[in-house]
Parts: C-alpha cells; structure tokens; sequence
C-alpha cells in the first residue's frame, strides 16, 4: 500500500516538474495564456475587496454616529402633511427621548456684495442640535432657543462660506443674503462632525439657520424629517414602538403616514445592498475567468498537437495513458493556479490603492482570495481535462507516425 503510494507520488512529482519545464521553455505563450486568467482573479479580488473596505468604512460610520438615534420621515395625510413644532414638542416629552433635530433643506442662492453663489446647501436646524455639537463652533456662537423661538435671521456658516465671501474678513456680524434674505451671521462652524445620516452622504451644510425661520421661508409650519436623540441607555426597539404610538395620534391613526427607522435596520439594509452588489460585480468579472479558460484549453490542444510524438515515443517505453493524461492536466492545472496566484497579488495591490485613494479601510477579505484560488484551480481542471483526456488516448502507432 505505502509503496504504491510512493509511486504514485513519484509519478506526480515527476509528471509537476515536465510541466513547468514545458511552461518555461514556452514562455511567451504560456504567459499569455495564464493573462486571462490573472485579469478575471485580479478582477474578483479588487471588487470584492474594495465594496468589503467602502462598506466597513461606512458601517462603522454609521455605529459611530447611530448609537441612540432614530430617523423619522412624514409623508403625511390629506390632513396632515408634516409635524408642527408642537407635535416635535410632543416627541421630545416621550419617557426615552432626550430631543429632536428637524431638518430643512432651502434654496441654495447665497449672496454677499456683488458676489452671488447658487447650489450651496442651507439647512435649518434647532437649539438642541447645537446642544449636541457645539464643539464645531469655531468663532461667535451657536444657535440657540431664542433663535428658536423668535425665528431670527441669524445664521452659523462653514469654512467653504468663509473662502467664497470673507477672505480677509470677520464674518460674524456681517450679513449674508439666503434665498434673497438677509441674515445676520453669529458663528462659523467646522466639519460636521454627527449631523445625521446627511452627513455621511452629502457632507455638512454650508450654512445653517434656525428651522423655524426655515419653515417661515418655505412658507410651511410643518417638517418632514427630523433625526431622535435616546436618552443613555434608552431601548431602541421599544423607543421606536413609543414613537410610533404617539405618531399614530398624531396623525389620527392614518396609515402609511410616516417611518421610523433605527440605524440598526439601515446598516442591515446598507449590508444587504453592497453584498448583493459584490456578488453581481465578482459574477460579472468572473466571465474573464471563462475566458481565460478557454485560453488555456486552446493552449493545451495545440500543446498535444506539437507533443504527439513526444507522446507515442512515452506510450511506446511503457507509459500508461493515466500518466499521460496526469501529465498534461497538472501542466494546465498549474498553469492557471500560476495565473490565480499572479492575480490574488495584483489583485490585492490594486484594491489597497483604491482604498487609500477612496479614504477606506483595506480589508483583507480572505473569502475573495479563497474565491480566486479556487476558481483558479477549478478552471484549470475543467478546461485542462479535453486535452489531457485526448493526448491519454491517442494511439503510439499513430503517433509515432506522426515524426
């Protein structure tokens, strides 16, 4: 038994080394061949780990700033379109609640002198905003519970203001015209640093005013979407179902008139997402894969014609066709695994630049080179296996003819 596995082992190694010296003496062609197979490996790698370092980047962004928050969107009823400053009065009062934030979007024309920008993003936000993010004042003050309440024309403004209108100038005190408006700036903030899922996405306002001068602006007394702060160790499932009830006599018990949505469920939804588009990506590229394994089934053919004689000459000292065959599928197995393994490393290259230049985090995904390996092998076998199954049976007669 140990002695016709020794043999055997013998065999394989001897039949591993004639193929890498067949692929070495043939070294143009057989690195062309194996590109097709490296491009579909590298292809797989880089997707997968790519989407892997974006997504982890942007569900650690969202357990950073998701702790204890819920997000609510209105639709509303043909009765009621929106919560009024008293209905988010109501929700602040809830037993786990420790406040809200509502957010309103304005039209983006900012003004100052002669100097006039569009597209800048302008949003109003409450006292308690500021309550949570005060460190991202810079200079003058926050906005505060009078502003609130008086809906003042006041306004705190970001870096990118400042360089747009106010380079080499205090910009607190100055005024600065919203949607043709003027209001009179008390504070320039930095970065946002946790202004809600808007943040992640679209980045920080470039300016903020009270929301209810925002919805005088609008000419609305309702919002549509406002971000819950939890009280410290508040449930967040069973502050999600209080929201819910008191949204329900808020809104009469209508249905489909709002969501209330925990960061929880839209990190599964974000996971469930990049998954399913990592899956399409790498099926997509795998078709290089397929490629390439026709590469080298082409390859292996035209080697079994050029090796004919070389084959009848084996055949004719003894050699069994298993040998044969053995021989020429180890020379297409190794072939394509030099190509997978060529692939996993230019793979992992390439998806650590992206990750560096798209600011993520590289994860090494051992799932995708596990994927590719296999793979790898997998087409070396299928594609290599005509080939080696038509040099097993060709007849040494015939093939000695062939000299």
């Amino acid at each position: 038994m140990l002695k016709t596995l020794r043999k055997k082992l013998i065999t394989i190694r001897e039949s591993a080394a004639m193929a890498l010296d067949n692929i070495r003496s043939n070294k143009v062609r057989s690195f062309l061949t194996l590109l097709g197979i490296m491009i579909g490996v590298m292809a797989v790698i880089t997707l997968i780990s790519t989407v892997s370092g974006v997504s982890g980047t942007i569900s650690s962004s969202f357990s950073d700033m998701g702790v204890g928050t819920l997000t609510v969107s209105v639709t509303g009823s043909d009765l009621k379109t929106g919560m009024t400053p008293e209905d988010l009065q109501v929700i602040t009062e809830l037993e786990n609640v420790d406040g809200v934030v509502p957010s309103i979007s304005l039209n983006g024309r900012v003004s100052y002198g002669n100097n006039v920008q569009t597209g800048m993003s302008v949003s109003g936000k409450n006292a308690y905003y500021f309550d949570l993010n005060g460190e991202m004042i810079i200079q003058g003050r926050t906005l505060n519970f009078i502003d609130d309440d008086n809906r003042s024309y006041v306004c705190v403004i970001s870096q990118k203001i400042v360089d747009e209108f106010f380079l080499g100038i205090n910009p607190v005190g100055e005024t600065l015209y919203v949607s043709g408006l003027p209001f009179t700036i008390v504070g320039r903030y930095e970065e946002d640093s946790g202004g809600g899922i808007a943040s992640i996405f679209m980045g920080s306002p470039d300016v903020m005013i009270p929301y209810t001068t925002a919805m005088k602006v609008n000419n609305s007394n309702e919002v549509t979407s406002f971000t819950v702060y939890l009280k410290d160790g508040a449930d967040s499932a069973a502050a999600k179902e209080e929201i819910e009830d008191a949204m329900d006599v808020l809104f009469d018990f209508e249905e489909d008139c709002y969501t209330v949505a925990s960061m929880e469920s839209i990190e599964e939804t974000m996971n469930t997402m990049t998954t399913m588009l990592s899956s399409l990506l790498a099926g997509i590229a795998s078709i290089a894969l397929l490629v390439g394994g026709i590469g080298i089934m082409n390859m292996m053919l035209t080697t079994v014609t050029e090796r004919t004689t070389e084959i009848g000459l084996k055949k004719a000292l003894g050699a069994v066709p298993g040998q044969i065959q053995m021989q020429f599928l180890l020379e297409s197995f190794l072939l394509s695994m030099i190509g997978g393994l060529l692939g996993v490393a230019f793979g992992l290259a390439l998806s650590y630049w992206l990750c560096q230049l798209l600011g993520t985090n590289f994860v090494l995904n051992m799932g995708a080179i596990a994927l590719g390996v296999g793979f790898s092998a997998a087409v070396g076998i299928i594609f290599g296996w005509a080939p080696a199954r038509k040099a097993s049976r060709l007849n040494p007669i015939d093939a000695l003819r062939a000299v």
